[in-house]
């Protein structure tokens, strides 16, 4: 099995993450603020260097103005997610 950092999955997750982040018109910077971390962090987290816990994913989607229901309503809606980690 194929890490999660690494999936096909998780990138198609990090990568609806940026695309939300940059149609708000939210920097890294402007995201990182308001979720009280460095900039670094979300660098981070979009690079694929560092995870998402439920916690910050939730925190993560609530300050894009989203709710975290709402964001994995659309993932599942956009991509088959396996339990093997394995595209559809």
């Amino acid at each position: 099995m194929t890490k999660s950092l690494r999936s096909a999955q998780m990138k198609a997750v990090l990568v609806m993450l940026r695309e939300r982040r940059e149609a708000a018109g939210v920097t890294q910077a402007q995201l990182a603020e308001k979720l009280r971390k460095p900039q670094s962090y979300v660098a981070k987290v979009e690079g694929s260097e560092r995870r998402l816990d439920v916690i910050e994913f939730c925190n993560w989607a609530t300050a894009l103005g989203s709710s975290p229901s709402r964001l994995i309503a659309d993932m599942e809606a956009e991509h088959a997610f396996e339990p093997d980690g394995r595209p559809n």
